[in-house]
Order: structure tokens, then sequence, then C-alpha cells
């Protein structure tokens, strides 16, 4: 009796932690967060990986992420179409990505320091200019978090703000496009 007890006391306690530290359990409004995918694999968290990226990279190098933080600062960029901002991934003030998002897929609430990010999309270090794009202002993005509008072999991304899933409506997607 007392064996089984602990059993399931570890079960219930391992269930716990699993909710707790699984962001896809905490969506709300019925929304069910995608598994982040590149190169056919589910991608974990990779905010470690994406900082040795940005730190030891050059200029346009491109990978999958799948980010988490929180929204430091909405940059003015004046680009209607994307909304640019600012999160956090590591501990010090230079551990940040830049995420932009491509409104064509969907509204986002008004953006504001604080509120929390989870980001699966395309990786790229950004120092310099490249074609009509300009330098991030923190040297690296994560864009295409959004789904793949033409089921092509590019894997789809996603943007999730404070449990809310972004990225996903392809309503009122025009047939050309640009993807940054």
């Amino acid at each position: 009796m007392k064996f089984s007890k602990r059993i399931s006391f570890q079960l219930l306690l391992a269930a716990s932690a699993v909710f707790a530290f699984n962001p896809n359990l905490h969506a709300t409004e019925g929304d069910t967060i995608p598994p982040c995918r590149g190169y056919g694999y589910d991608l974990p968290v990779n905010n470690s990986q994406v900082l040795h990226w940005k730190r030891t990279t050059e200029n346009q190098f491109r990978e999958r992420a799948h980010v988490q933080g929180p929204i430091l600062q909405l940059f003015s960029i004046g680009d209607r179409d994307h909304v640019h901002f600012e999160i956090q991934l590591g501990k010090y003030s230079d551990e940040t990505l830049e995420v932009i998002y491509n409104q064509d897929f969907g509204k986002l609430p008004p953006i504001h320091p604080g509120m929390q990010v989870e980001a699966c999309g395309d990786y790229i270090t950004s120092t310099a200019p490249s074609g009509p794009y300009p330098a991030s202002p923190v040297g690296a993005i994560i864009h295409w978090i959004h789904m793949n509008p033409n089921n092509s072999k590019h894997d789809a991304g996603f943007l999730v703000i404070d449990g809310k899933l972004y990225g996903q409506d392809i309503e009122h997607v025009p047939p050309r496009r640009s993807d940054r």
C-alpha cells in the first residue's frame, strides 16, 4: 500500500511539473500551440543556441529557432505590414532578439514591455544590411513566425503572446508578399 501511494504521488508530481513547465498547456481561448518544427523534427526552446549563433555567426547566417522571453520594447521601424519588437533571451542586456511579425497572418494585440512571447521561425544574424533589409537594431532576428501559406517545403512557424496563438490566419494573406 505504501509503495502504491508513493508511485501515485510521484505520478501526480510529474504530471504537475509537465503542466507547469509546458507552455503548450497554457494557451488561452482554446488555442492549441503547434510543435515548433525544424528539418522534420520537433524543436525545443533553444534560447541558448540562438544566443550562441548571435555571438559567433556571420551576417545572414540562417537557422530554425524556437525562443521564449519577455518583450522589452517595440521598434518603430515604419513598416505598416510588420510589427518589430525586442525580446529578452538571457540574463544580460545584450542577450536579445528582434521579432518580426507579418500582420497579413492576423493582427496582434497592443504590444507592451513585459508581455511573454514564444516564437518559432527562422533565425537570421542581422549585423549589416542585406538587399532592401536594414540591419537589426539588436543584431539578430526571428521571422516567418506564421503558418506556411502555400504548403511549400518551408517549415511553418508561430507566435504566442501571453498564451494566445498568432500567425495562423491565412484569410487575409495576399498572393505574393515579403516573408520578412
